[in-house]
């Protein structure tokens, strides 16, 4: 193979005693949409500053005042009616243990008042359920929605941002 010095093949060809290939910058040039850190000119314009996140105007809803009257007004509801089903229960055992002659009076043929009291027991329980409905549908529900729509609202504002 011979080579051709004409300008339509101007490149020599590569050989494995050849020179290595001439470098004529050791270090790349830099791109030319890259700038400097700085400004090169004091009148050029400075860059501007990145956008700040704004802080919510009210704390996280983990610190909420809100949450913290939803829980009182659950442990409030929560122990009306465990106290109202298990505090009737309890004094059946008391007066059950403590007091048999007056569990064992008669109140009409065939019916003792421990028997009356135990039979009670059903409507009490009845009654513990209504209390917690009663409860719920007038403190913690209410609560709970407006914590409900408060989040939907922080949502829905930071789905804006």
């Amino acid at each position: 193979m011979s080579y051709d010095p004409s300008p339509s093949y101007p490149v020599p060809p590569h050989h494995s005693y050849s020179t290595p290939p001439h470098h004529p910058h050791p270090h790349p040039a830099p791109s030319p949409d890259s700038s400097p850190s700085y400004a090169t000119y004091p009148w050029q314009p400075q860059p501007p500053e990145p956008a700040r996140q704004r802080q919510p105007r009210r704390a996280a809803l983990g610190h909420h005042s809100d949450l913290r009257l939803l829980r009182g007004a659950y442990r409030w509801q929560r122990r009306v009616a465990t106290l109202t089903a298990l505090g009737y229960f309890m004094l059946f055992l008391l007066l059950s243990a403590f007091a048999p002659s007056f569990m064992t009076r008669s109140v009409s043929d065939g019916l003792s008042m421990g028997l009356l009291l135990g039979l009670l027991q059903v409507p009490v329980t009845g009654l513990a359920i209504a209390l917690y409905e009663y409860t719920a549908q007038h403190t913690v529900d209410p609560i709970a929605d407006r914590i409900r729509k408060q989040a939907d609202l922080d949502d829905q504002r930071e789905a804006a941002r």
